[in-house]
C-alpha cells in the first residue's frame, strides 16, 4: 500500500480493503438512522436503493472511476454533475428541486510547512437519500474522518440533514487551530518586534498578512454560502439543522472578523516597523553630522598648517607640532560640550 491508511478509510481496514481495490471511491456507507453505517463496494453501491438508508459516498473528483460514477450512473443531470467536478472551487451553494450543491472549504491535514494553511475544496451533493461528496486525491479533510468514526462509535448522523450540518460544523471547527496559530505568530512578531532585523520582520509580518487575505478569501464567501443555508427550504433540513447552520455561520462571521483584526495588525505593524527603521536611520545621520562637526575643527587647522606656502607659523620650530596637537585635543572636548548642550548627542 502506497499511502498509510487515513481516516477517510475507516470501515476499509475493518472489511480488510486497501487503498487501490476501489479506485476512485475513498468510502461509501449507508446509514442506519440510529447514528451507525454499512460499509459498501462499487458492485453494492450500484444495487442501492433509497429504502435501504441514506447513502454517502466519499469520490476522489479527479479519479476516472468517480468522474465516470457520477455522469453514467449517478442519476444526478449531467450540468450539475459538471458543477460538482469543475475545479471552481470558490464557496457557494446552489439548490436545486429539493437537493442542493454546495462548495465548502476545510484544512487540508495532509499538509506541513506554508500549505498548512491552506483551505482545500470539499464539493457535495445533498438530497433526502444521498450525500455525495468529493475531493481531490491529495487532499485530507479531519472532519470527515471525525464523522466516520462517529459512525463506528454508535454516535453517527442519522439523516442526510444532519450529516451535512456535522460536515459543515466540522469543516468550520478545523479552521479555529489555524487562526489561533496564525494570531499567535502575530503576537510574537509584535512582541520581537525590536529584536528582530528589519528585513527578516519585513518578511514575516508580509508572509502573515498574506496568509490573513488568503484565508478571508475563501471565508467571507463560505459565510454567504452558510448564510444562504439558513433559509433554503429543503424537506431533509430540520429545524434544529437550520439552527445549528445558525450556530456554524456565526463561528464564520467570527472568524471572518479575526482575519480583518489580524490584517490590520499586521499592517500597524509594518508601520511601526517603517517608523522604527526610519528613527534607527536618523540616530546613525545624526551621530555622523556629529562626528563631522567634531572633526570639522581640526580638519581645518590641519588643512591650513598644511598648505604649501611660505609664511607658516612654526615652520621652523621644533615644539610646533606639539603646540597643534594640543590646540586639537583642547578643542574637542569643548565642541562635545557644545554639541551636547544643543542636544546633538
Amino acid at each position: 500500500m502506497e499511502e498509510q491508511l487515513g481516516g477517510e478509510q475507516l470501515g476499509e481496514e475493518q472489511r480488510g480493503l486497501r487503498y487501490g481495490e476501489r479506485p476512485g471511491l475513498r468510502f461509501a456507507c449507508v446509514l442506519d438512522g440510529r447514528g451507525r453505517a454499512r460499509d459498501l463496494s462499487w458492485d453494492e453501491l450500484r444495487q442501492w436503493q433509497p429504502s435501504l438508508g441514506v447513502l454517502w459516498i466519499h469520490l476522489e473528483r479527479d479519479a476516472p472511476e468517480a468522474q465516470r460514477w457520477l455522469l453514467e450512473e449517478s442519476g444526478i443531470n449531467p450540468v450539475m454533475c459538471e458543477a460538482l467536478l469543475a475545479e471552481e472551487s470558490r464557496p457557494r451553494v446552489e439548490d436545486v428541486e429539493e437537493a442542493l450543491l454546495a462548495v465548502l472549504r476545510g484544512v487540508n491535514a495532509g499538509a506541513s510547512g506554508p500549505d498548512a494553511l491552506d483551505l482545500v475544496p470539499i464539493h457535495l451533493w445533498i438530497d433526502a437519500n444521498r450525500v455525495i461528496s468529493l475531493r481531490d486525491k491529495d487532499h485530507f479533510l479531519l472532519a470527515l474522518r471525525d464523522i466516520r468514526e462517529a459512525l463506528v462509535i454508535g454516535k453517527g448522523p442519522t439523516g442526510a440533514g444532519d450529516l451535512f450540518v456535522r460536515i459543515t460544523e466540522k469543516l468550520v471547527r478545523d479552521v479555529e487551530p489555524v487562526l489561533a496559530a496564525l494570531d499567535d505568530e502575530v503576537d510574537h512578531l509584535d512582541d520581537q518586534l525590536q529584536e528582530l532585523d528589519s528585513e527578516t520582520a519585513r518578511h514575516r509580518l508580509g508572509d502573515q498578512r498574506r496568509r490573513a487575505i488568503h484565508l478571508r478569501r475563501y471565508l467571507s464567501p463560505q459565510r454567504e454560502a452558510l448564510f444562504r443555508l439558513q433559509v433554503e427550504d429543503m424537506p431533509w433540513l430540520s429545524r434544529r439543522d437550520k439552527i445549528h447552520l445558525r450556530e456554524v455561520t456565526d463561528k464564520v462571521l467570527r472568524y471572518v472578523e479575526s482575519l480583518d483584526t489580524t490584517r490590520d495588525r499586521t499592517t500597524i505593524l509594518h508601520e511601526d516597523l517603517t517608523a522604527l527603521v526610519s528613527e534607527r536611520i536618523s540616530k546613525n545621520a545624526n551621530r555622523l553630522t556629529a562626528l563631522a562637526a567634531i572633526l570639522l575643527p581640526p580638519s581645518l587647522i590641519a588643512g591650513t598648517l598644511g598648505a604649501n606656502v611660505g609664511g607658516i607659523p612654526g615652520s621652523d620650530s621644533p615644539w610646533a607640532f606639539a603646540v597643534v596637537v594640543g590646540v586639537i585635543l583642547t578643542i574637542l572636548p569643548l565642541e562635545i560640550w557644545i554639541l551636547r548642550r544643543l542636544g546633538w548627542l
